[in-house]
């Protein structure tokens, strides 16, 4: 479990990078009125993966409820596929995050294919969400999961302000 939560890790630190470089300095995009619909994306992404990495840090999915996790990773693909449609019609990318892009999409197929056994471990037990403590992974995924709800909220708030004035 050690190298999916790693690689968890590392996709919120890239995705952070993401947000504060790319959306916030570079491209301003809660203050920019075009991109009111990739905001509530945005603000939909971190909640997925709020719920993704405090759900991963500090319980085990079984049974049944690992379709949960299915379920969160599902949504964040198609949250994000749905945002590189709205991005590609509504402004042009600067290099660094369509390559930023490309390198998260690759790190979902990373940390989808390491818990894949772990998800069919899971399904094969009886229905529980059991806690536990991975150890330092667990606390950098908590740390990231409240950054995410912060951005979130944040995100949220732009979109509905953008969207009033914008609609």
């Amino acid at each position: 479990m050690l190298l999916v939560l790693s690689a968890l890790i590392v996709h919120g630190l890239l995705g952070g990078i993401d947000v504060v470089l790319n959306h916030e300095l570079s491209e301003r995009l809660p203050q920019r009125l075009s991109a009111w619909q990739e905001q509530a994306l945005h603000s939909a992404r971190e909640a997925l993966f709020a719920l993704l990495f405090l759900g991963l840090a500090w319980l085990q999915w079984h049974g049944a409820w690992a379709w949960v996790i299915v379920a969160l990773i599902a949504a964040e693909l198609a949250v994000t596929l749905r945002d590189s449609v709205v991005e590609d019609r509504t402004r042009q990318l600067p290099v660094f995050e369509r390559l930023l892009h490309a390198v998260l999409f690759i790190n979902l197929g990373v940390y989808s294919t390491l818990l894949a056994p772990q998800l069919w471990t899971w399904l094969h037990e009886p229905a529980a969400l059991v806690s536990t403590n991975y150890g330092w992974p667990s606390y950098v995924l908590t740390l990231l999961g409240l950054l995410a709800i912060g951005w979130c909220l944040r995100d949220a708030v732009s979109y509905r302000r953008l969207r009033q004035v914008a609609v």
